[in-house]
């Protein structure tokens, strides 16, 4: 086996959220034909317990830990730069010396680098053959556009600037690379249009869901008390626009909703809630469960999963393993964004209050029952082992590559 150098600007296990859910699908299948060296950045001590099973994977591992507050300041670099603050964000000593004496020591020909700040570490390699391919997942320079139209001054300056520096970024790289991918046809064609020049190596690889494991077929444990309906949004509650999802779906909506079913529940579950989420738990009917060891327990037993999202990139995890579960589904246009449905039963969509809780009145005065066919739907079309085979097709485009490359 060939080896391969995966580098990723998160740990990407345990995969419990968003990005680590697909940088580990990702490393989990080129580990069955490369033996890979994974360099990675600790955001949360808690992590560090996992390196063993990440070694299980791969040939090698470095994981530098990553002190938020330390690298806001070292961000701050990037105004003096003229260069987005995510790139001297994720910029680690440690980190670029052991890329670097991998590359010296080896015979490495393939680099796949997850989210575009870690590509710093390979932009200028001289001298050799090498195929690089990276993953932006979401066209995270639009994501800082979009949160600069919804914050005030300073913040919106500073966001705006973020989204303008991060997309120069984004063209520099995607022109240094031999392939450009994101998660999903939608985002490929956003940054085609804004790169242009680049179009011809763009690409995507959409997302999966763990079928198994998001079964409704297993005996759940009730989380919940009493007899009363629950709409659950699960998610990172340090993360903006989860934030703002839940802030504005438990103030605007969620009221309308509990004025005609009066006994009706709303759940945050996720680990790390703000102070601002926290505050939220004042709102009649409303708990915010913090971390949680399973979250399908809370899908299972609940009547609906909300996915009241106003800002969003992507493909949005949360919907696809509720619908694997076989929960309705109540999601705004933002959070479906990136995934192709076709109206499967069990999904509705709406964008303003008022519409939003007519939905959510509706589904709860009536029966409670399973959506079967919207977990067909969803396993038949987002399947990780189907989807990731492009990630062959782009490597094996590589002049002389082995064409004995061990398949699913």
């Amino acid at each position: 086996m060939e080896e391969l150098l995966f580098l990723a600007h998160r740990i990407p296990y345990p995969p419990n959220k968003g990005d680590k859910i697909r940088s580990y699908h990702l490393l989990k299948e080129l580990a069955r034909s490369y033996r890979v060296h994974l360099g990675a950045f600790v955001d949360d001590p808690d992590d560090r317990r996992y390196q063993g099973k990440l070694e299980a994977l791969c040939e090698s591992v470095f994981l530098a830990d990553l002190h938020p507050l330390r690298a806001r300041v070292r961000s701050l670099s990037g105004l003096l730069h003229g260069e987005a603050l995510s790139v001297p964000y994720y910029f680690d000593r440690r980190m670029k010396a052991w890329v670097d004496d991998l590359l010296a020591r080896s015979s490495l020909q393939r680099i796949f680098v997850f989210s575009s700040p870690m590509s710093q570490y390979v932009m200028d390699i001289q001298g050799r053959s090498m195929r690089r391919i990276i993953d932006f997942v979401d066209v995270d320079s639009d994501k800082w556009r979009q949160y600069a139209e919804r914050k005030s001054w300073p913040a919106s300056w500073v966001y705006s600037r973020e989204g303008r520096q991060l997309l120069r970024y984004e063209k520099a790289v995607a022109d240094r690379f031999d392939a450009s991918v994101f998660v999903s046809a939608d985002e490929a064609a956003l940054f085609k249009r804004q790169a242009p020049e680049v179009s011809a190596c763009v690409d995507f690889i959409d997302n999966g869901v763990d079928h198994e494991y998001f079964s409704p077929d297993r005996d759940y444990p009730d989380p919940y008390t009493g007899d009363r309906p629950v709409l659950v949004f699960i998610g990172a509650m340090d993360y903006w626009a989860n934030i703002d999802a839940v802030s504005w779906f438990a103030r605007d909506v969620f009221p309308r909703i509990r004025e005609a079913v009066a006994n009706v529940q709303f759940f945050i579950v996720g680990a790390r809630p703000t102070e601002e989420v926290l505050r939220l738990a004042a709102v009649p009917g409303v708990t915010v469960t913090g971390a949680v060891a399973d979250i399908r327990p809370y899908l299972a037993h609940a009547r609906a999963a909300v996915a009241p999202l106003r800002v969003a990139r992507g493909i949005q995890n949360k919907v696809l393993e509720a619908m694997a579960m076989a929960v309705p589904v109540l999601a705004t246009t933002a959070a479906m964004e990136g995934i192709e449905y076709d109206n499967p039963a069990g999904l509705q969509v709406a964008d303003d209050a008022r519409q939003f809780s007519s939905m959510a009145v509706q589904l709860l005065q009536g029966s409670p029952h399973r959506m079967r066919e919207s977990r067909r739907w969803v396993c038949q079309r987002y399947d990780w082992g189907i989807n990731l085979g492009k990630m062959y097709e782009l490597f094996e485009s590589f002049p002389g590559q082995s064409d004995s490359l061990t398949r699913i």
